[in-house]
C-alpha cells in the first residue's frame, strides 16, 4: 500500500494510519450524516487505515492469530431488502496522491527512468476499491460503535486500460470512483487516476473492481445495500455494468480449461507447427523455430517472495493490491528483456483473485511471453503459493499484461500443448484489449470529479 493519500469525500475530516506501512493523509468535504462519521483530527496525527481497521473491528499490530469477529454474524442482515437502497453519488469518494509537495513520496513512486511506478499505482486503485465499498454500505440497525459486519475482498479486476499520457512525478495524482452495478452480495465498482498538466487534466488508467461481500468470519457470502439509480445519468451506468457482468459470464464459460480451441485457433496452432522444422525430424528437440522466431520455453522468468506482515490487508491475508504490483514489475522485466527495450504497459486484464493467501505464504510468480504481435508483447503472469504443511502450490492469481515496444518484435513459438494453450489464451485476450470500445459515460466530469 503506497504512503500517502489525500482523499475526498462525504466523510468527515480525517487522518488515518495504515498498520505496517507509512501514513497516509485524508482529507474530506461535501459533509454528510454517515453511520461511522470519522472524527474531526488534523494530520498527522494517526492516520486512515487504522480507521478503516477499526470499522472493521481489527485493531492496529500484527497476530498470527486475529481477533475472531464471529460475534458479528449477529449483524449480518438475512435478506438485501433489509438495508437501505443506495444510488451511486453515495458510495463516491476522490482523493489525491500529494507527489508535488512530498519529495519523499516522490521517491517511493518514482521508478530508476524517472517515471511513475505504476504497480504503486495500481495498489493505491485496489486499496481505494475498498474503500469506496465500505462507503456504500449502511445498516441503519447497526448500533453505534459495532464494526462493520461484512467482510470485503477484491474477486477480480477488469480490464485496466492505460492512455498515451505519460504521468508525472513532480505533480499530484488525482483518484475516483463508486460502485455502479450491485449484485446480491458483489459490488461492482469503477476507480479512475488521473493527472492535471499544463492546464488541463489527463486520465492515467481506468479500473473495474469486483469487489465480494462475505461473512465476518469470511464463510460465505454477505448481503450489500441495493442501488437505486437517481436519474438518468445512473440508471445508464447500472445498465452499463450489467451488460459488462453478462459478457464477463459468458467469456468464463469460454475459458481455454473449459472450452476446447475452435477451428480458427486450432488451424492457428497448426500452421505455427508448419512453420518450424518439427514436422520434417523424428526427434523433436531438434526443431528449430522459424528466422525471426523464438520458443515459448525461453521467455519465462520467475520469482518467490515470502510473505510478511506487511503485506497483510484488512483481513489478515496478503493485499491484492501487493501481488498486483509484484506481478506488474515481474511482467515489466520480462517484456525489458525480451524486446530490448523500455515497454509501455497500454492494458492489463482478466485479473483472477482464486483464493486469499495467507500471511505465511511462500508466494511464486512465473511471468510467460506467451502471444506476439507486431510491436506488442502479451506476458501472462501465474501466482502459486506454498505452506510448509501442504505437498503441492496452489494457483491462486492469474494476471494478463499487454506491453507495447518502439519496433517489431520476434514471433512467440509454443513446442508443447500445454504451451499452445497458453498461446491460444494469450491471443484471446490480446484480442480482447484492442477491440475499439466506446467511451463509457461514468458520474464524473472531465475533470474527475462527481457531477452534480
Amino acid at each position: 500500500m503506497s504512503p500517502c493519500m489525500i482523499f475526498r469525500s462525504n466523510l468527515a475530516p480525517a487522518v488515518f494510519k495504515n498498520f505496517g506501512t507509512a501514513p497516509r493523509t485524508i482529507h474530506t468535504v461535501q459533509e454528510r450524516k454517515y453511520l461511522h462519521p470519522t472524527p474531526p483530527i488534523t494530520p498527522p496525527t494517526p492516520p486512515v487505515i487504522e480507521q478503516l481497521s477499526k470499522t472493521m473491528g481489527r485493531e492496529s499490530g500484527y497476530s498470527s492469530i486475529p481477533p475472531s469477529r464471529k460475534h458479528l454474524l449477529q449483524y449480518v442482515p438475512r435478506e438485501q431488502n433489509d438495508l437501505p437502497p443506495r444510488s451511486l453519488r453515495d458510495s463516491y469518494v476522490e482523493g489525491y496522491i500529494p507527489l508535488s509537495k512530498d519529495l519523499k513520496l516522490q521517491e517511493k513512486y518514482t521508478t530508476f527512468l524517472g517515471s511513475l511506478r505504476i504497480g504503486r499505482l495500481l495498489e493505491d486503485m485496489d486499496y481505494f476499491a475498498v474503500i469506496i465499498a465500505q462507503k456504500h454500505i449502511l445498516n441503519p440497525k447497526l448500533p453505534p460503535h459495532v464494526p462493520l459486519p461484512q467482510t470485503l475482498v477484491t474477486a477480480r479486476i477488469d480490464k485496466i486500460d492505460f492512455t498515451p499520457f505519460v504521468p508525472q512525478v513532480k505533480e499530484d495524482v488525482k483518484i475516483s470512483g463508486h460502485v455502479d452495478r450491485v449484485g446480491r452480495s458483489t459490488m461492482e465498482i469503477t476507480v479512475w487516476m488521473g493527472q492535471k498538466w499544463q492546464g488541463s487534466w489527463n486520465r492515467i488508467t481506468r479500473a473495474v473492481f469486483l469487489i465480494a461481500s462475505r461473512d465476518p468470519t469470511n464463510q460465505k457470502a454477505a448481503v450489500v445495500n441495493p442501488v437505486k439509480p437517481k436519474d438518468d445519468i445512473e440508471k445508464n451506468i447500472i445498465e452499463a455494468a450489467g451488460k459488462r457482468q453478462r459478457l464477463r459470464q459468458h467469456q468464463q464459460q469460454l475459458h481455454i480449461s473449459k472450452t476446447r480451441p475452435n477451428d480458427d485457433e486450432q488451424k492457428l496452432i497448426h500452421d505455427l507447427y508448419l512453420k518450424t522444422e518439427a514436422y520434417k525430424r523424428v526427434i523433436h528437440t531438434s526443431a528449430t523455430p522459424p528466422s525471426g522466431g523464438v520458443w515459448m520455453e525461453q521467455l519465462q522468468i520467475g520469482n518467490t517472495i515470502f510473505s510478511q506482515p506487511d503485506h497483510r490487508n484488512l483481513h489478515n491475508t496478503v493485499f491484492g493490491g501487493f501481488i498486483m504490483r509484484q506481478a506488474t514489475q515481474l511482467s515489466w522485466v520480462l517484456a525489458t528483456r525480451f524486446s530490448k527495450h523500455h515497454p509501455q504497459l497500454k492494458h492489463i486484464n482478466d485479473i483472477e483473485f482464486r483464493e486469499p493467501i495467507s500471511v505465511n505464504s511462500l508466494i511464486r510468480m512465473r511471468a510467460f511471453v506467451v502471444f506476439t504481435y507486431m510491436e506488442f508483447v502479451q506476458i501472462t503472469v501465474f501466482v502459486t503459493t506454498w505452506q510448509l504443511h501442504e505437498e503441492a502450490p496452489r494457483l491462486t492469481n492469474v494476471l494478463h499484461f499487454t506491453y507495447q515496444v518502439p519496433e517489431f518484435v520476434k514471433q512467440v513459438y509454443p513446442r508443447t500443448y500445454h504451451e499452445a494453450m497458453m498461446y491460444v489464451d494469450g491471443k484471446r485476450h490480446f484480442d480482447e484489449v484492442i477491440k475499439p470500445t466506446p467511451e463509457e459515460k461514468g458520474l464524473l466530469n472531465e475533470e474527475g470529479s462527481l457531477v452534480s
